[in-house]
C-alpha cells in the first residue's frame, strides 16, 4: 500500500459515520487500538444520533457508543460502516 492511500487514525478524527445506505451515526470521537499492534479496534462516536442511541450497540466504560472498527467499508470525506456487520 502505497504511503499515501494509508489512513492515520488522527485524520479520522471529526469524520461523519454513516451507513452505506446514508443513515447518519454520528461523528469519530476517539479510535481505540491495540496497543502491541497498532490494529484499529473500535470507533468511539460522539454526537450520536437518536437512531444510532436506539441500537444495541457495545458501550465502553464511559457509556460512549462503539461501532467495531471492522465494520468500515470506505473512509473519504465520511467514514462509511456496514450496518450488517455491527450488530
Amino acid at each position: 500500500m502505497a504511503e499515501e492511500d494509508k489512513n492515520y487514525s488522527k485524520s479520522l478524527l471529526g469524520k461523519t459515520v454513516v451507513t452505506k445506505t446514508g443513515k447518519r451515526f454520528g461523528e469519530v470521537g476517539n479510535i481505540s487500538f491495540e496497543v502491541r499492534t497498532g490494529e484499529l479496534m473500535q470507533i468511539i462516536l460522539k454526537n450520536p444520533t437518536a437512531y444510532t442511541e436506539g441500537m444495541d450497540l457495545e458501550r465502553d466504560d464511559n457509556n460512549q457508543l462503539l461501532i467495531p472498527y471492522s465494520s468500515v467499508i470506505a473512509i473519504g470525506d465520511f467514514v462509511v460502516v456496514s450496518e450488517e456487520d455491527i450488530a
